[in-house]
């Protein structure tokens, strides 16, 4: 039995964000319906790269999940899901503000259906406030935090992240906030309406620059330009950066404490200046320095220096080399589960359970007699829906 097994959550959720927050909580055992539009499902689906025909992005933030399709357009399909709702104790949102009031099926009439109801509205914005209601993706949401804008390069505009962290901190931070409200369901016997916005999620992954702005206050606007890639910890220390290896390799040195600065200067023939680990102009003139250190020796050599001074220095790993590292292979964070359209490739997450089996994606749809059947629904009834839903698809 995983933790949330009594738990049912019925997820609008698409793309990345909120597929990330069900995942998670189907690992811990609840039951998650996907519902699905009848023109094509979750978009995607259908986005590159793929493995046996589908999204390999899909497969891996959808197993163990179940799809039913519904048609919110028509009113026999928002009847259905207004039935639907009345028995899952979470339904997850992530349309824009107001869409499933259009829809006659807003946050509080459910909630006057099954009072128990947690809905987590997932947005970009949040439900209130000067831009809720417009659209945005993952580099505006850190845009608008000040989170993009303490990243170099200092001389440039802040250089694009490799990751998505506000979509999938909005998504950890859901999870967080739902098992907080079925804990306080518990006490209460009331649930709630969570509104989380991935700009206020990633708001907090600024905190040391955010920090240093808010303690100098009114101090110049120029300041923010000059920080940009500078603070110490987005690029400003030279013990805190990347080099690349004699043979072309990134290296990440994180030596921020003196033991750690230390213990690499011995190794490396330096001298461990404390006012290394102190921001300051004398910072470039290290930087070099340690530029033309590193350059001295291969990958391979580093990785040797790195296991014998225990120095917080590492290689940097691209996702294709990271998958096939040693040490995430001895954590089990990889792994596959059989489909019919054969091994699809999956990722453990930190609370997923080691050794439990898991059903692969959906495809679209898979489930809806499943979904509707456990509703109370007649096949009669069931039979209907998936009839008007075929004929909007072929319109």
């Amino acid at each position: 039995m995983r933790p949330l097994t009594d738990t049912r959550v019925l997820d609008l959720s698409r793309l990345l964000p909120g597929p990330f927050a069900t995942l998670v909580l189907a690992d811990l055992g609840a039951t998650v319906d996907k519902i699905e539009d009848v023109a094509g499902g979750d978009f995607l689906r259908q986005l590159p790269p793929q493995i046996a025909g589908e999204s390999a992005a899909f497969q891996l933030l959808n197993r163990g999940k179940r799809s039913a399709l519904l048609d919110l357009k028509a009113p026999e399909g928002r009847d259905a899901f207004r039935r639907l709702v009345a028995g899952y104790d979470v339904l997850f949102d992530q349309f824009r503000p107001g869409v499933l009031d259009r829809l006659g099926l807003g946050h509080a009439a459910l909630r006057a259906d099954n009072p128990r109801l947690i809905v987590c509205a997932l947005t970009g914005y949040g439900q209130t406030g000067a831009l809720a209601a417009r659209a945005g993706h993952d580099l505006n949401y850190i845009a608008r935090a000040g989170v993009l804008g303490a990243q170099g390069p200092a001389e440039g505009p802040p250089q694009v992240p490799g990751f998505q962290v506000a979509d999938m901190s909005g998504g950890m931070w859901c999870v967080i906030a739902i098992l907080a409200a079925l804990r306080e369901r518990e006490r209460t016997g009331q649930g709630a309406v969570l509104d989380i916005a991935m700009t206020d999620g990633v708001l907090g992954f600024a905190l040391p620059t955010l920090a240093a702005a808010l303690a100098r206050g009114g101090e110049a606007a120029g300041e923010t330009a000059r920080a940009a890639g500078g603070a110490p910890l987005t690029g400003g220390l030279a013990p805190y950066n990347t080099y690349l290896s004699k043979d072309g390799h990134a290296m990440a040195l994180a030596a921020l404490e003196p033991k750690f600065w230390a213990s690499f200067c011995e190794g490396a023939g330096l001298d461990p200046d404390p006012s290394a680990l102190v921001p300051g102009p004398h910072q470039a003139e290290l930087k070099r320095k340690l530029a033309a250190v590193v350059r001295e020796r291969t990958r391979a050599e580093w990785e040797t220096f790195a296991a014998e001074r225990d120095c917080c220095l590492e290689p940097v790993l691209d996702p294709r080399s990271a998958a096939a590292d040693p040490h995430l292979a001895s954590r089990d964070l990889l792994f596959e589960i059989a489909s019919p359209r054969g091994r699809i490739p999956q990722l453990r997450t930190p609370v997923t359970p080691a050794g439990a089996a898991f059903a692969p994606a959906p495809r679209a749809g898979e489930h809806t007699r499943a979904v509707l059947r456990d509703a109370g629904f007649s096949e009669g009834d069931i039979d209907a829906l998936i009839r008007a839903g075929a004929a909007r698809e072929a319109r």
